[in-house]
């Protein structure tokens, strides 16, 4: 003898209290600026599969550095980057807002923290947070330990690229020699280093 299952019409009261909840997580993350947190752990998920480890990021034409811009630090104190010429630079631009940009910054920060000669390898971190004190807030609250700039002038438009995040490495000779759009993980062995053998010409 079989049973025929009846099929229930329309919306039932399950699936009210399912649509709510998600809509109430939703605007818990929306109300609170919580999207970037949210959005830069689940890619840090794919980061920490090694898929985008930033092992041989060298940049398809090497071109020429542009040191024609200044900084603001985090205590209000000018940088002319064209004091750094000679030194590697590490340039990460990037904003609190940006999930990727949250998603990469722990590997940068230990990257940071790994190498000694900070001397020969500078760590540019500028943000494109319209206040200085919002980015400097978020990275003290994530306890992260590199510095932090603000663009002084504007960028040279050789790293101009209208995308967050976006990092540069240039060479004590003045070349751009890694050139990436989007996040990645630079706190492998091979890239670390990579950066040592720069500094060390």
């Amino acid at each position: 003898m079989e049973e025929k299952i009846k099929k229930k019409k329309g919306v039932t009261k399950r699936d009210i209290i399912e649509l709510s909840i998600v809509v109430v997580v939703f605007l818990l993350i929306y109300l609170t600026g919580s999207q970037a947190e949210v959005f830069g752990k689940v890619q840090q998920a794919v980061l920490v599969t090694g898929v985008a480890n930033a092992s041989a990021l060298d940049a398809d034409e090497v071109v020429d550095a542009d040191y024609n811009f200044r900084l603001v630090n985090e205590e209000g104190n000018k940088i002319d980057v064209r004091d750094l010429k000679g030194k590697t630079l590490f340039i990460n631009i990037w904003a609190t807002w940006c999930p990727p940009c949250v998603a990469e910054m722990p590997n940068i920060n230990s990257l940071y923290n790994k190498i000694e000669n900070k001397d020969d390898i500078v760590f540019l971190m500028i943000s494109h947070d319209d206040e200085m004190k919002t980015a400097r807030t978020w990275v003290k609250r994530k306890g992260f330990d590199f510095p932090v700039f603000k663009l002084a002038s504007p960028l040279p438009d050789v790293f101009e690229t209208g995308v967050v995040p976006s990092t540069f490495v240039v060479s004590p000779e003045g070349k751009i020699v890694v050139s990436k759009t989007g996040m990645a993980n630079y706190d492998t062995k091979r890239f670390k280093k990579y950066l040592l053998k720069l500094a060390e010409k």
